[in-house]
């Protein structure tokens, strides 16, 4: 499978993780109201479900901005970053994003927005004070194929419906714990399904979040590769990322909401991937060797 084949996957599997997990909502949200004898709960669920998605949709760049406190570049103070951004999007038939900056010294950067007409590309004053015009212009290609793979929208998605799922399931043990209405004397006699409900409401959020994981590492790679086809020159990207992964400490503002969506891991050599398959099933992003020498491997 070729990247243009790949691309045109990935799209697919973008409508069908959301639909996927809107489906798991109405599961979710039909199983505490049939546990509970109450129809208006399923309601609920869905209207909730439809809402935040709607939020992501349209206020998605907004939110991921405020929650690491990017402030806007101007063209005046970072020259280099307005015209190899300028340039890439130019090359990639995208419309040029808006442009962020993060102070911290941490070098990372991140793309967010619902599609190509409003998106934004932001990255660490840390980022832009160590990285050369060739290595900055692999990070960027690497973002703006984010923007063109349409991961951006999805990834958001994504950590709504994961943190919906588990709200949802931290709502319905709280309610167990303090008991409540379980319904008719028919429940009674279904103790064994129960046992399967409150099970599967505590796996819920464990697996929402692994498939936002999943979905997260396996788009790095391929932005890795649309990246490097966009520069004709996968050593620069090679080269930046070897710079990011060897910046140990975290960022000084971070949060595992937004985590994934940076090129590197934001809390440094604490929640870098690891070789170990615990590790890297539990990590947001795939090991920064591994994806190296990806880059840098022959082509056949």
């Amino acid at each position: 499978m070729n990247l243009y084949e790949q691309r045109s996957s990935n799209i697919r599997r973008t409508w069908a993780l959301i639909f996927g997990f809107l489906i798991v909502v109405i599961a979710v949200g039909y199983a505490i109201s049939w546990y509970y004898g109450n129809p208006a709960i399923l309601y609920i669920a869905v209207i909730f479900a439809v809402a935040t998605n709607f939020y992501a949709y349209w206020f998605s760049d907004k939110l991921v901005l405020s929650l690491n406190r990017a402030r806007v570049a101007t063209r005046e103070e970072f020259f280099d970053l307005y015209t190899v951004t300028e340039n890439l999007a130019i090359t990639a038939g995208l419309p040029k994003p808006k442009l962020y900056v993060i102070d911290d010294p941490a070098p990372n950067a991140f793309a967010t927005g619902r599609d190509e007409q409003h998106a934004v590309v932001c990255a660490t004053t840390g980022l832009l004070a160590v990285l050369s015009r060739a290595e900055l212009e692999g990070v960027i290609a690497h973002e703006l194929s984010h923007i063109k793979n349409r991961d951006i929208l999805l990834m958001t998605i994504a950590v709504v419906l994961a943190g919906f799922v588990a709200i949802v399931a931290d709502i319905f043990l709280r309610m167990s714990l303090w008991g409540g209405n379980h319904g008719n004397n028919n429940k009674q006699g279904n103790a064994l399904l129960v046992v399967f409900l409150v099970v599967g409401i505590v796996l819920a959020p464990i697996a929402a979040k692994l498939i936002q994981l999943a979905v997260s590492r396996r788009r790095e790679y391929l932005a890795d590769a649309s990246g490097a086809l966009l520069t004709r020159y996968p050593e620069g990207l090679a080269s930046a990322l070897a710079k990011i992964g060897s910046y140990t400490a975290p960022m000084r503002h971070t949060s595992t909401a937004t985590a994934h969506l940076f090129i590197g891991d934001p809390f440094g050599a604490k929640g870098a991937g690891t070789s170990s398959w615990i590790g890297k099933l539990f990590s947001t992003h795939p090991p920064i060797p591994d994806r190296i020498k990806a880059l840098l491997a022959p082509q056949a």
